[in-house]
């Protein structure tokens, strides 16, 4: 995803602002810092631009899943449902406060299937996590529906969809809490660092604390103030946030060519009888970071992926063999394979993700195609990636 593509002269004047004071921490040192906040600032302007109350800068996407959780209440013995294309971080941070990822199937929106997710309450369920994939975002009016009805949270993973939206909201502020990665390769980039959502003056104040030990940030002297409960540091520099408040000026710009990069490959693509495209739930608006589609079979998709790579186009994703976003490759998990000892919850309580059945979410990931739309690329650019793209598709075919 593009962030990286786009560092310039505005990043580095606010890089700058932070060097000449010499104060890479968020907090204190008033007196040295120039009047330079640049965490609090991205804060302020993120919450605006996705139409929510708060937000909460911190060190990256994972950490922002692990206090967004934290913050509501999620612990040891809780289960979260997620999907089984993903991330490997949305295991991780369910498992490191000792609560239980609960896999379900993927639908053809690439992510959450909620009669899936419908039939793996339990009473122990606590939140559900739809992963917004690939730049589009589960059918979250059905979750929501789920959730209400069980009186669970809805946490929204945003991390590869920022600038989505669904019925007119911003990804990530529909549900009760929105987690956001602006890692190295994410739409806007801080270098490293996440950020949190919500219109929740308790799940801020929670977030707000947990992410740096457990302060109460309650005046101005560090020292003294007080900790409510306990807390871990998760904090982001001032370095990392001036990146990102210079790169959040650019979000709409990027979104703008990515939209028209999208809509020229997808055209193009869609003149290749038996391709088709993962679905957008109605309502909503993908973000236009990747081009998702279907072929017949997963044996024509791996085919088609490797003619692809022969035919020099570059960026092409078959995410059913890949190590970091599909159950398959995730060996560490299924063995529940750790450092030290898990906690008896996990235990007993994890599913056997050996024999689970997935066979519904084979069938689409096995059939999955995912390109890469790179800002960068000229329009031309664009349409002889496409049209190459087309012709090695068809090959196999």
């Amino acid at each position: 995803m593009p962030g990286f593509e786009i560092f310039g002269a505005e990043e580095r004047k606010q890089v700058n602002d932070v060097l000449e004071t010499g104060v890479l921490m968020r907090y204190g040192f008033d007196g040295m810092r120039n009047n330079h906040w640049k965490a609090k600032e991205f804060e302020i302007a993120f919450a605006e631009r996705m139409q929510s109350a708060h937000c909460q800068l911190v060190s990256s996407g994972t950490s922002a899943l692990t206090i967004a959780l934290a913050a509501a209440g999620i612990g040891a013995g809780d289960e979260v449902i997620m999907p089984t294309f993903t991330f490997v971080a949305s295991f991780e941070s369910i498992m490191i406060l000792g609560a239980i990822p609960v896999l379900v199937d993927i639908d053809d929106t690439l992510t959450l299937d909620p009669a899936a997710v419908e039939a793996a309450i339990t009473p122990k369920t606590k939140c559900i996590m739809p992963v917004h994939m690939c730049g589009s975002m589960a059918d979250l009016g059905a979750l929501k529906a789920i959730c209400d009805q069980h009186n669970l949270l809805l946490l929204e993973d945003a991390c590869q969809a920022i600038g989505g939206s669904y019925e007119g909201k911003p990804l990530g502020s529909y549900g009760d809490l929105g987690c956001f990665s602006f890692d190295y390769v994410k739409t806007i980039t801080c270098g490293e660092g996440g950020g949190i959502i919500t219109n929740s003056e308790k799940y801020k104040l929670n977030a707000d604390h947990y992410q740096d030990h457990g302060h109460d940030h309650v005046g101005s002297d560090r020292g003294a103030e007080t900790h409510p409960f306990l807390g871990y540091n998760f904090r982001i520099s001032e370095l990392n946030a001036a990146v990102g408040l210079a790169q959040l000026d650019k979000l709409d710009g990027i979104l703008k060519i990515q939209e028209r990069n999208y809509t020229i490959m997808q055209e193009t693509l869609s003149t290749i009888e038996g391709v088709t495209f993962r679905r957008i739930p109605e309502g909503g608006v993908q973000n236009y970071s990747f081009v998702n589609f279907f072929l017949p079979t997963p044996e024509l998709a791996e085919k088609a992926h490797k003619a692809l790579a022969e035919a020099g186009v570059d960026a092409c994703f078959y995410w059913y063999k890949n190590a970091w976003h599909y159950i398959n490759g995730w060996e560490h998990l299924r063995d529940l394979k750790s450092l030290g000892n898990l906690s008896s919850e996990v235990k007993a309580q994890m599913q056997d993700l050996n024999r689970t059945n997935f066979s519904k979410s084979d069938a689409w990931m096995g059939r999955t195609i995912s390109s890469l739309v790179k800002i960068g690329w000229t329009e031309a650019q664009v349409r002889d990636r496409a049209e190459a793209m087309k012709k090695a598709i068809e090959s196999v075919l």
